[in-house]
């Protein structure tokens, strides 16, 4: 860990606690910075804050008094949920008080390069796949940021003889001011979460954050069949390395003649690839690159490549149960992830699985894709109408409402045959019935289990 005298003797205030205020705050009190926590859970119920008292913190908790933000703070921490209409912050921004994340104190000690991983979609699968990738290479990775442990905790055990693999979140990127990773992935853009960012420019200008400190002796990893992405590509110093599924790329990431090829070295065939999906040949070059140029073994990369299982929640296979294969895409929270995922199966009959939060959003997108080979769908939660709507337009041939997620099991099984695909892909947040998608995915998964019972 570096010990930067940065923060030595400022006053930060850190906004909100959970996971990663807890280790930013603690951080920050060993650098010898005068912390303060404000966190909406009472003092009397909150463990974290109790600790961080302990530890020589200012505490204040239940409410969050605009007074906490005055001329003479130098910092505020907040936790990357916390919008940027939150009363706190934007004080602090009308100060000219910087506004940071936690990623940005991980890089400022970390001893280890740092390999930043983002996108709409696919980050999760990516940063794990090249974490695994990285294994018994010339440095040991450690993962970290929007999966797994908090960076900044990671930081601090983190060596110049590891890596860090981080999977970062445009809420977590827009908060860094300084950040600059050795090699930096951007998988793509898709509208998504502008209910945080306001508008799809400042979505997009917060994945940009990914690279934006990079120089020329940096890597960028980018999506060139992308337009938004490739765009963004112009701006940065780094050297550019695009990948590909559809576009031959010598300097780069692609596909030729049906090989995963990375720098014009052939890695597998397309057909050998364990996960299913255009989108997840993407992912597994977009890894490829990185760890070859992290220093990666060529025949573990490859042994990933064709061995990897997949995360959970995440186009997971599940099980096979009388012919029918259950997959759980829970992940899947917006339409164009739900999108990737029926892609994943085209040529396959499909019973779709799909519902949850009500945003307002339309879902005509899906209706191309529900032509093509999806026999029933099975609605719950509060779309559940509007997505039976758009599968009634598509023309599906079973359409089911139901109003929760283990209904929507038993139906999906009924409406299949040996054969078919079930796939839960909600395009929806899971917040109607669910506390995450995780909690979703790991009903669905019980659903299932039950179901076979």
């Amino acid at each position: 860990m570096i010990k930067t005298t940065k923060f030595q003797g400022k006053k930060i205030l850190v906004l909100g606690l959970a996971k990663s205020g807890t280790a930013a705050a603690e951080l920050l009190l060993d650098l010898g910075a005068e912390v303060t926590v404000n966190d909406r859970e009472p003092y009397e119920k909150n463990k974290e804050a109790q600790q961080l008292k302990e530890k020589g913190a200012n505490v204040v908790c239940g409410s969050h008094p605009v007074e906490l933000v005055h001329n003479e703070l130098d910092y505020v921490v907040k936790n990357p949920g916390i919008r940027y209409d939150n009363p706190l912050v934007s004080a602090a921004e009308q100060k000219g008080i910087p506004v940071i994340t936690e990623m940005e104190l991980a890089y400022k000690i970390s001893e280890a390069e740092i390999i930043g991983i983002t996108g709409s979609n696919g980050k999760t699968t990516t940063t794990t796949y090249l974490f695994e990738m990285l294994r018994g290479g010339e440095r040991e990775p450690l993962v970290a940021g929007n999966i797994g442990e908090v960076a900044c905790e990671v930081a601090q055990r983190a060596t110049s003889e590891n890596i860090m693999v981080t999977e970062l979140s445009s809420f977590q990127l827009l908060g860094t001011r300084e950040f600059r990773p050795k090699i930096s992935i951007l998988l793509n853009i898709v509208e998504a979460h502008l209910d945080y960012h306001g508008s799809m420019s400042e979505y997009i200008e917060a994945k940009a954050k990914v690279f934006a400190n990079q120089k020329e002796n940096d890597f960028f990893i980018y999506n060139a069949d992308d337009e938004t992405v490739s765009r963004l590509a112009e701006r940065t110093p780094a050297r550019k390395v695009p990948f590909s599924t559809k576009t031959v790329i010598e300097e780069g990431a692609c596909i030729r003649d049906g090989w995963l090829e990375v720098f014009g070295e052939k890695l597998i065939k397309a057909e050998e690839m364990s996960l299913p999906g255009e989108h997840n040949i993407a992912n597994g070059l977009a890894a490829a690159a990185a760890a070859y140029l992290s220093g990666a073994l060529k025949d573990r990369i490859k042994d990933v490549l064709r061995t990897f299982t997949g995360v959970e929640h995440r186009l997971q296979f599940v099980t096979e149960y009388e012919g029918r294969s259950f997959y759980n895409n829970s992940k899947a929270t917006n339409v164009p992830a739900a999108i990737t995922s029926l892609k994943a199966f085209e040529g396959k009959p499909v019973v779709l699985i799909a519902g949850g939060l009500d945003r307002g959003v339309p879902f005509t997108g899906l209706v191309p894709y529900l032509r093509e080979n999806v026999k029933a769908v099975i609605t719950y939660g509060e779309t559940a109408a509007k997505i039976a709507e758009a599968a009634a337009e598509a023309g599906v041939p079973a359409v089911v409402k139901t109003s929760v997620l283990s209904e929507a099991v038993s139906a999906a099984y009924a409406h299949s045959s040996s054969g078919d695909v079930i796939l839960l892909s909600p395009a929806c947040a899971s917040w109607d019935q669910f506390r995450t998608f995780e909690e979703r995915g790991d009903h669905f998964v019980n659903a299932v289990k039950n179901l076979i019972q």
